[in-house]
């Protein structure tokens, strides 16, 4: 069993304003077969939580840890993150112009293996992923997500997951934008994904829709940069009730407070 352990993280981002801190201290543990949702109103830090996991150079983590069954992963470069086990589906998959889909998916692989694989079973490979996910094979010839809709891309997103099978997949919106159709098709994906057993996800949403499809073991309330309630499944319907708001009202007083505090 694997275990992706976060610890008291703490992460600030620049602006024109100066130094901002976005994630103020956050815990969690995602253990192999499990599914995690974090769940949060816009601005809460979740994106900024998966894309300091992963290694992004926008972010500037200024205290606490990362580690993948003890393996600090803040000391190493974005491509030995996706070695050591990590695999990110970003909400906003960028295109890639002049660079086929097909020859992505074998460099990505080769990378993550260290070795290349043997052609004639990779493109049965890669034919069998894109068909699951009923992506036209000629998608494998074009450049990478140039044109795609928003749909297409997170179908190759899941492609992706398929091809390089990580130990944890962190999933950043990948129901954003996408119509029920492609909803159902990207969940049966991570679906697939986890039925491995040995594998975890960390699932970042706003809604609870795609929840019905992929049903998570943990539901974590993020708000202001903090874990502000965790439960299982059927918190995620509480929070389809009831909103975000008395979470939001409580980061607000407690932040009020600790400012007085410091007065």
């Amino acid at each position: 069993m694997s275990t992706l352990e976060i610890r008291d993280l703490h992460v600030s981002v620049n602006t024109e304003a100066g130094e901002k801190e976005i994630l103020k201290g956050v815990d969690l543990t995602i253990r192999s077969g499990e599914t995690h949702a974090i769940m949060g109103p816009n601005g809460s830090g979740k994106s900024t939580l998966a894309y300091s996991i992963a290694g992004h150079p926008k972010y500037t983590i200024t205290s606490g840890t990362v580690t993948l069954d003890g393996r600090d992963l803040l000391t190493l470069s974005v491509d030995e993150r996706a070695r050591a086990g990590l695999f990110l589906a970003m909400q906003y998959p960028v295109e890639v112009p002049g660079v086929s889909v097909a020859n992505f998916l074998r460099t990505a692989k080769t990378a993550i293996d260290g070795e290349a694989p043997k052609l004639r079973t990779w493109v049965k490979d890669v034919n069998g992923a894109m068909d699951r996910v009923q992506m036209d094979r000629e998608f494998a010839q074009r450049s990478v997500n140039e044109g795609f809709s928003g749909g297409e891309k997170k179908r190759h997103e899941i492609v992706q997951l398929e091809l390089l099978n990580p130990q944890f997949a962190i999933l950043d919106e990948t129901d954003s934008g996408l119509d029920i159709d492609a909803l159902r098709v990207v969940s049966e994906g991570v679906n697939r994904f986890s039925a491995q057993g040995d594998r975890g996800v960390l699932l970042i949403t706003h809604y609870t829709r795609i929840l019905r499809y992929i049903k998570p073991d943990f539901v974590h309330v993020f708000v202001a940069g903090r874990v502000a309630e965790q439960g299982g499944a059927e918190l995620a319907e509480r929070l389809e009730a009831e909103g975000y708001d008395r979470y939001v009202r409580a980061a607000a007083a407690a932040t009020a407070g600790a400012g007085v505090e410091r007065v």
